[in-house]
């Protein structure tokens, strides 16, 4: 049967779908209202709110040098549209799948809404493409924003002249049109030379010519030739040149800066990095990491997204490295000194700064239609991702109907990498743990590396070809790459089973979003000091952002994400040629659903009452609150999708179903982004309903009901009694998304409950026992079967059940017995190390095996497996080596510390070492950057005591500019008050339960 979709609709009247709480619009500050235009040189790019963009529809057209950019993308124009199912993804677990009994159709009305739906995506990406000022655009920027800032007030260059700009947004006056930039790294003193000549058209009459530079040393400038002086503000990352006299509207110019810096060990701009080759020498190398505002590390630039250029860049290396960057290489000179001088063709697209990349290390690679890097000795490891990344691209080339735009694409494999993956424009690079996968490893260790390829591939549309103007607007980049990450691989590579990750995905998504240190996926307040942009790097931008475009995707049946708005087009024909298609109905309403969604954070908890056969539902905002109040008046244009035992009768506006059915579920397949309630009576019905029928219900409804049964417990709306209750079904579960889902919950609950030394265990023995002892422990190839194994076997091992710690010593002894030659099945690979190294002995043979070992993904399960050790000598050497750097690499501390987090000893070690070691930590890892969030979240998610709340706020509280006004900050200390309250409300009913 197709489940019914029906819309909740904050206007809609009481008596139809009742809001019970709130009737007024969000309240979201309108920042068009009170906008006075500046002194053309005072304007600055200011990031717009989505609000304002949708309201600003058709009043401004694109200056008039905008190109045509159909040759740059259609795509961000792509609309939720019909189109020959050729292309459509059919292996996709969310193509509309049927439930058990058919059902009749929805309605006409029903239909033209939800089309109405998935076009909202597309026009806020057009929107975004024809504001005035720098948007989604293949040449940048173009007509500036404008505010009114108070009085001049000039800070003092570092020579203690005055800084001639006060903003930490540079100037709209100049826009750089090609940067020509020669680069000489010397890897012996870790040092390297440049020289960046960047060609510029001047936008507005001014006297000066701000751009960044950070850590960078101008040895000399000159502009059209005459030797300048160059001002710098530190604080602000920024440098200057000022003239005596305007620099006129419409003139070409370039400025030449010669400049020398250190070689960053910090892993961002141009920084180095180093390896053991197989004759245990050190090699090194040297990589780049400019995302965000890094670029400004390598070379002086405009170091801002909109502000997009062509490259052309030159290297200097010694004979024994090759040098690699964004376009192929053009040609090679030898140099009076023996140096080698490699250059690269120019970029034939402009692109933002933070895309630009440079390598030059001892690498090997394999190709095909794309090629893969890597050190030598690991060269085997790289074919899985060549396969991989070459079906991919075929299928997006032919998906999107864009080919990729230039001509070589190169995947590169980076020993020392602070993120998993960056997606450099033709020059991606990753963590070797991301990319490089043994043949005869497991098909959840190809899971992963599929998952980043995939990611990065769709990042070179989704952000590369196209790019958010400004990082306020990540989720424009990150959200729709994630979203084509899981559809491109769910069609392509049906084997690896990426429904159950995606609906795992979604969970962990709204488990941030349920926080009021959340955010918006768009945000519309400021997003400028270095800090505040990385932070935008969460679930809440990945996640979420695709969550909702899979909401979207999924409101109309036989809809799939494409056709093409070509970006030549007004705004105001874009509506036009979709009203002509009788695609949308209401053009008005756009805005309006737009706004529910983008701009405010969070999600809706739709509650559902029945009387007969009218079924009322009702929104609030859920959110998690230690004070148990709501404290927003947000309201949601929801998309609602559901399914019940017998469809008699078909959707309408007043959502009734017949007397006789029995129940009903909300969220078909939990492809919508909000939490349901059925109340004391609604929840017994589906209990009932699966302990009579476990296949009523999907497998990823079985899991949402799983996943909102608890978060509604969270929020104090059940009883811990309801929860159990509904688990009770789970003794006859067999499928991997609800029991990995069930199993997540507990081990949460099990993990406070630790950390209180109040463990027990009868609960979990009597409900997973039995299904924990009959898990075979040979190979096995389904992914979904690992993934479910895998799962029950480390809560089992890690909870101490005997018939798993025998079965895991037993793999473990033949293994080292073997000399490694007797493989243990990837997925086991983990829990059976964790049991190993909690003995001495076994600990002291992974350390070994650690040393050696050339297989990452082997490597990285045997250091998740130290790291879990309960010794505190060797929880403390752990801990200083990762930080060190040595035999522990630096870029695996947070994933050392989370593991550590986990275990009952290792939990106080690691807050004790973050809080001491907290500025070495920092000079590893940026303020706010991903692994400082992990690092937080991961070391005080599992307090749930005052005298714990009170450390943690008066530690960061004591970082001041260090880091106490991060998100993640205040994220951690409400969830330890949300622990505290959880714990004081359910403790006593868990003592009896479990």
């Amino acid at each position: 049967m197709e489940p019914h979709t029906h819309f909740i609709e904050p206007s809609l009247p009481r008596n139809m779908i009742e809001n019970s709480m709130f009737e007024e619009e969000p309240d979201v500050v309108d920042l068009a209202k009170d906008s006075t235009a500046l002194e053309p040189d005072e304007v600055v790019y200011e990031p717009h709110s989505s609000r304002l963009l949708v309201r600003g529809l058709g009043e401004n057209d694109l200056d008039d040098e905008e190109e045509d950019y159909e040759s740059s993308a259609r795509l961000l124009g792509m609309s939720f549209m019909n189109r020959s199912s050729t292309h459509s993804p059919s292996s996709s677990s969310y193509n509309r799948q049927s439930p058990p009994r058919s059902c009749s159709c929805p309605s006409a009305r029903m239909l033209v809404v939800g089309v109405f739906i998935l076009v909202l995506v597309a026009s806020m990406a057009m929107v975004l493409y024809f504001l005035p000022g720098c948007t989604f655009t293949k040449a940048g920027c173009g007509k500036a924003n404008s505010s009114t800032p108070m009085e001049p007030s000039y800070p003092n260059s570092t020579n203690g002249e005055l800084f001639p700009w006060n903003e930490l947004r540079l100037p709209a006056s100049v826009r750089p049109v090609n940067y020509d930039l020669s680069l000489t790294p010397n890897l012996t003193s870790m040092t390297f030379t440049g020289r960046a000549v960047i060609n510029m058209t001047i936008q507005h009459d001014t006297k000066r010519i701000v751009l960044h530079s950070s850590d960078i040393v101008i040895t000399k400038a000159t502009f059209q030739s005459v030797e300048v002086k160059v001002l710098e503000y530190k604080p602000w990352q920024q440098i200057a040149v000022s003239f005596p006299e305007d620099l006129k509207v419409g003139q070409v110019c370039v400025l030449t800066l010669d400049y020398a810096a250190n070689l960053s060990h910090t892993y961002d701009g141009f920084y180095n990095s180093s390896y053991n080759d197989k004759t245990g020498a050190k090699r090194v190398l040297a990589a780049t990491h400019f995302k965000p505002q890094a670029a400004r590390k390598a070379f002086p630039c405009f170091d801002e997204p909109a502000f997009k250029a062509t490259f052309l860049v030159r290297i200097t290396r010694e004979p024994g490295y090759i040098t690699l960057s964004n376009m192929p290489q053009a040609k090679t000179t030898t140099l009076p000194s023996g140096l080698l001088e490699d250059e690269f063709e120019q970029t034939g697209v402009n692109m933002s700064t933070y895309l630009v990349a440079f390598i030059v290390a001892n690498f090997t690679s394999v190709t095909r239609n794309v090629s893969v890097y890597s050190v030598p000795e690991k060269k085997e490891h790289t074919h899985y991702a060549l396969d991989t990344a070459s079906k991919l691209l075929l299928y997006l080339n032919t998906f999107f109907d864009i080919d990729y735009p230039l001509r070589k694409l190169d995947l590169v494999a980076i020993p020392d990498c602070l993120a998993g993956a960056m997606e450099n424009r033709g020059l991606i690079t990753f963590r070797e743990t991301s990319l490089l996968v043994g043949n005869q490893s497991s098909p959840l260790d190809k899971q992963l590396i599929a998952n980043v390829v995939a990611h990065e591939l769709a990042h070179q549309w989704f952000g590369n070809l196209v790019t958010m103007r400004w990082w306020n607007d990540l989720w424009l980049n990150e959200g729709f790459a994630t979203y084509w990450q899981y559809t491109s691989l769910m069609t392509e590579f049906p084997q690896l089973d990426l429904g159950n990750v995606f609906l795992g995905m979604r969970f962990k998504a709204m488990a941030k979003d349920s926080l009021n240190s959340s955010h918006p996926v768009s945000v519309s307040s400021q997003v400028t000091t270095p800090e505040q942009v990385s932070e935008m790097f969460d679930s809440v931008t990945y996640e979420k952002g695709a969550s909702l475009l899979l909401m979207l995707n999924t409101t109309l049946p036989d809809v799939i994400l494409v056709n093409y708005l070509y970006l030549s087009l007004t705004i105001d024909d874009c509506w036009f040629w979709m009203l002509q298609a009788q695609v949308l109905p209401q053009q008005e309403s756009v805005s309006d659903m737009m706004r529910t969604w983008t701009l405010q954070k969070g999600f809706p908890l739709v509650t559902v009452s029945r009387k007969g056969g009218q079924v009322t539902l009702t929104q609030e905002h859920f959110l998690l609150s230690a004070d148990n109040a709501t404290h927003s008046s947000s309201v949601w244009h929801i998309p609602v999708t559901y399914v019940n035992d017998s469809c008699s009768s078909a959707p309408s506006s007043t959502l009734n179903v017949s007397d006789s059915v029995k129940w009903l579920k909300l969220n078909y397949m939990n492809t919508g982004f909000y939490i349901v309630h059925y109340g004391d009576e609604g929840w017994a019905t589906l209990i009932d309903a699966l302990k009579t029928d476990i296949n009523t219900l999907t497998p990823h409804d079985r899991a949402s009901l799983i996943h909102n049964i608890f978060a509604l417990s969270r929020l104090g709306r059940v009883s811990f009694r309801q929860v159990f209750s509904l688990l009770d079904y789970a003794t006859n579960e067999t499928e991997t998304a609800p029991l990995t889902e069930a199993l997540s919950q507990l081990s949460s609950v099990y993990r406070l409950l630790d950390k209180r030394q109040e463990q027990r265990l009868a609960y979990i023995w009597g409900r997973f026992g039995q299904l924990m002892d009959s898990q075979d422990w040979g190979e096995e190839e389904s992914v979904s079967r690992q993934e479910l194994r895998s799962a029950l076997l480390e809560m089992a091992c890690s909870l101490g059940r005997q018939n798993c710690t025998d079965q895991a010593t037993a793999l473990y002894d033949q293994w080292t017995n073997s000399n490694q030659t007797k493989q243990i099945p990837g997925d086991l690979q983990r829990v059976v190390f964790s049991v190993a190294a909690q003995s001495d002995l076994g600990w002291l043979s992974l350390m070994e095996a650690y040393s050696f070992t050339t297989y990452d993904s082997e490597k990285r399960k045997i250091l998740q497996a130290l790291a879990s050790t309960q010794d505190p000598q060797s929880i403390v050497w752990i801990l200083s080596e990762g930080l060190e750097g040595g035999i522990i690499q630096t870029q695996e501390l947070p994933l050392v510390i989370s593991t550590m987090s986990d275990g009952f000893a290792g939990h106080l070690f690691v807050w004790d070492f973050v809080k001491e070691n907290w500025d070495r930590i920092i000079e590893k890892f940026p303020v706010g950057s991903y692994p400082i969030q992990s690092i937080i979240k991961s070391t005080t998610s599992q307090f749930s005591t005052q005298t714990h709340l009170e450390e943690v706020q008066g530690f960061f509280s004591s970082l001041k500019e260090q880091g106490s006004q991060m998100r993640s900050v205040q994220e951690a200390l409400e969830t330890i008050r949300l622990n505290q309250l959880w714990m004081d409300r359910n403790l006593p009913t868990l003592r009896i339960w479990l």
